[in-house]
């Protein structure tokens, strides 16, 4: 097998499947993804490793399914982040410019000066995203480099997640044979892959909603505004099927894929499906109405939850261009006319898009991570914006980054 330092590797680390995609730069510069794996997530709860053992074991079979496909070997991965503990909050930093001009010795200064917020122990940066600038009043600033100015502003979008929690993904990869190149925000990856710039330029909310976890982003003038993440998805929508119809959870995941509906007006009531019992017993007739009302209850529930949330983040009025379903789940009968319904905004399906290669096999919304991850690795490479966590745990990362700011200021 090959090894060449030109392949970008997407590794999703999900609660209902690992998925690894590896994508080639074309000499266009765009991505050819080249290779697919996945397995089932043996040791994921919520989006949090609870079973180390079972997490690399399932990504050895999804790298290795990849690589066969690839015929290629690979080194190191860009890894999503979700779950329950990921958290965020809006910051701002001000300083005054060395010179006359802003260089970005200044721009560095001023993210470090809104970064600069009591973050408990147990917490760790993930990502910190420059919204805007403001140069001596002026707003709206994208990149304030070379601008004349003495008063440089910086507001930012900071990420945190649990220390134990990143940590525990980087270990399963490094045990897993394999290098963290960086830890990226779910979100904020599936974003790249299935959002227009026009719809983050006007305003518009993502949700990815996964196994695990459904999570929120909002973007206004191609910025990050607020995220979170619900402990609701689709592992709950196949659990209560499974209780509601008294079937097998394997069962009721094929059940869900193939008859399910979120919407329960869209089914005809004459509609019946064949469901398995448990303990050998015989195959009963349902009504598929009966599976759609199971669904919709909670899928009504998930969207009540995530409505109330851009409520009260403040940013309900710049959603213009309505909200891009994703993820898994979002391929389901129904979901974007519930979502309509419920958020009384456009709603579309967003899948992922500016690919090249196998898209054919990657064309569905549940891969909206993996070929994001690969889009964010290869504007982080152009940036030069990676930070290498190779073999290294984020407790050394926090200590480098202690003693780069102990250097810079002593």
């Amino acid at each position: 097998m090959s090894k060449k330092n030109d392949y970008i590797v997407g590794l999703d680390i999900g609660t209902t499947k690992i998925c690894c995609i590896i994508g080639e730069i074309n000499n266009e510069n765009q991505v050819d993804i080249i290779g697919l794996g996945q397995y089932p997530s043996r040791g994921l709860r919520k989006g949090v490793v609870v079973n180390i053992d079972g997490t690399v074991e399932s990504i050895k079979n999804a790298v290795e399914e990849a690589e066969l496909m690839a015929g290629c070997e690979i080194e190191s991965v860009f890894v999503g982040i979700a779950g329950g503990h990921i958290n965020s909050l809006n910051s701002h930093g001000i300083i005054a410019a060395q010179s006359k001009e802003i260089t970005q010795k200044d721009v560095d200064r001023v993210i470090d000066a809104a970064k600069a917020i009591a973050i408990p122990l147990d917490r760790e940066v993930i990502h910190v995203l420059p919204q805007e600038f403001i140069v001596d009043n002026q707003d709206g600033i994208k990149t304030p480099l070379g601008m004349a100015g003495i008063r440089l502003e910086a507001k930012v979008h900071i990420v945190t997640a649990a220390v134990t929690s990143a940590q525990n993904i980087v270990r399963c990869v490094n045990k897993a044979g394999l290098g963290v190149r960086d830890i990226v925000l779910e979100q904020l990856a599936s974003s790249e892959s299935v959002l227009s710039s026009d719809e983050k330029e006007l305003g518009v909310a993502m949700i990815d909603i996964g196994g695990g976890t459904s999570d929120l982003a909002i973007f206004y003038e191609e910025a990050i505004k607020h995220t979170s993440v619900l402990t609701i998805a689709g592992a709950q929508m196949t659990n209560d099927i499974a209780i509601g119809l008294r079937t097998p959870n394997q069962e009721a995941e094929k059940i869900k894929h193939t008859y399910g509906c979120a919407f329960s007006s869209l089914v005809a009531e004459d509609e019946t499906i064949e469901v398995p019992s448990v303990g050998g017993r015989e195959t009963r007739t349902v009504s598929r109405q009966i599976l759609s009302e199971i669904l919709e209850a909670r899928a009504r529930e998930m969207f009540e939850m995530l409505n109330h949330e851009i409520n009260v983040s403040g940013f309900r009025d710049i959603v213009s261009s309505g909200i891009v379903l994703t993820g898994g789940a979002s391929s389901l009968s129904g979901m974007g006319e519930l979502a309509e319904e419920i958020f009384q905004l456009p709603v579309r399906v967003g899948v992922p898009t500016n690919l090249g290669g196998l898209v054919d096999v990657v064309g569905s919304p549940m891969y909206a991570t993996s070929t994001g991850l690969i889009q964010y690795g290869m504007k982080s490479i152009k940036a030069g914006t990676i930070h290498e966590l190779q073999g290294r745990h984020l407790f050394d990362k926090i200590f480098s980054r202690m003693k780069d700011w102990a250097e810079e200021f002593f």
